[in-house]
């Protein structure tokens, strides 16, 4: 069978886009510095009210930017704005290691908090866009899904290598080696296709992009609820994931032994990512049937506290990605073109103010109790998000809405 000239662009087309995205991915996350900067940190003399406090400026930039710079994306360049981010990060870590201190760190946050914002909006938008652009909208779910997975397996292989390279050459050369992963990141993101105009709004442009797309919330309903559902479904688990080592060591096991069993629990985040396309015909029923499943793994898994169970809460986890880029499918399909970055935005501004009430909960209950039993309460939002879906499945039914 010939395919035809218009199919062999398209085709190739969409292979560009998602090695550079696939790419990209990888490369974001390959950072060395992800697992020892604490101990930067800690050796820099910092306390542990000042380290905290530092972890204050990375959340609290990442919420006073997140929409207006999907808003920018909106109205500029989303391509623009995912090759600068990186840049800023190679400029925060080389500061990290070159004048190590407290403002050089807060700085440093400070970059990194703007790149995450910068980068949050603009790469679904551009994603989906340019696949609706080939005709491959319904591609979306497996390529999100494959990138997701892509940036966890860079989480690990940063995390295996960065004891070689810290043995090696200490924090210079996992400082060093950080600083490129996010040049070659920027370098890789100017190959990403966007072939879109900006928005003419002349200087006021991402303000009118950001009322239109708040506007345009207001009028929809179902675009409302999958907005609020981003949020619903990513923040327990992502701020969870901040304690899965004080968890797991509460199994029993050696220190030393710690990291491998974070890597089981990172694995079953990966394997969540690469089933989205397999799942992405899921209806309300079928998300809310993979967050009860989930929801009860977490709390059986972590309640049992045995090495053996953590299986159960890798599983859990699994699931819990699985929601998280269904998620962001339903929400893109409900999303016009004009204000998608924007929106997108919102919705993560969502999650980042929902994770730091998360952290402060967690603090609450786990001050009282086990991390364990921390962990088990935290499973029970999630039964509450699956009965709301169910909820309203008869609604969207009546209107057709999936």
């Amino acid at each position: 069978m010939t395919l035809s000239p218009a199919r062999v662009p398209a085709t190739a087309g969409v292979r560009r886009l998602t090695a550079t995205l696939y790419g990209y991915a990888f490369l974001d996350d390959f950072v060395l510095l992800y697992p020892v900067y604490a101990l930067l940190f800690s050796d820099t003399g910092l306390s542990l009210w000042q380290i905290s406090s530092l972890f204050a400026v990375w959340s609290l930039t990442g919420v006073l930017l997140e929409v207006p710079s999907g808003a920018w994306a909106d109205a500029v360049s989303r391509r623009l704005l995912l090759w600068l981010g990186p840049l800023l990060t190679a400029v925060g870590f080389a500061l990290w290691v070159l004048t190590p201190s407290y403002w050089a760190f807060a700085l440093g946050f400070f970059l990194w908090g703007a790149r995450g914002a910068l980068g949050s909006g603009a790469l679904e938008a551009l994603v989906y866009e340019e696949l609706a652009r080939l005709g491959a909208a319904g591609r979306y779910p497996r390529v999100m899904g494959r990138a997701r997975a892509a940036g966890l397996v860079a989480v690990m292989a940063a995390m295996g290598l960065a004891g070689p390279v810290f043995a090696w050459g200490g924090f210079p050369a996992v400082g060093a080696a950080s600083v490129l992963a996010c040049l070659a990141s920027a370098l890789t993101a100017t190959r990403f296709p966007e072939d879109r105009k900006a928005a003419d709004g002349g200087g006021d442009g991402w303000a009118a992009t950001l009322r239109d797309g708040l506007a345009e919330v207001r009028r929809d309903r179902s675009l409302r609820g999958a907005l609020l559902l981003v949020p619903a479904v990513g923040a327990v688990w992502e701020a969870l994931d901040e304690y899965t080592p004080l968890l797991v060591r509460d199994t029993g096991v050696a220190e030393a032994t710690v990291p491998y069993l974070l890597l089981l629990i990172w694995a079953g985040a990966t394997a969540g990512s690469l089933l989205a396309g397999v799942c992405a015909r899921l209806g309300a029923s079928g998300l809310a049937a993979v967050l009860t499943g989930a929801a009860l793994a977490l709390a059986v898994g972590s309640a049992a506290r045995t090495p053996v169970a953590l299986g159960l809460v890798a599983l859990a986890f699994g699931g819990f990605q699985l929601a998280t880029v269904l998620a962001d499918v339903r929400l893109q399909r409900r999303l016009g073109d004009a204000a998608r970055a924007t929106l997108t935005s919102v919705a993560g501004l969502g999650s980042d103010l929902a994770t730091v009430v998360v952290y402060g909960l967690y603090a609450a209950v786990a001050s009282r109790s086990a991390h364990s039993t921390a962990f088990a309460v935290f499973a029970v939002p999630y039964l509450v998000t699956a009965v709301l879906l169910m909820l309203g499945r008869p609604l969207r039914s009546r209107r057709g809405i999936p």
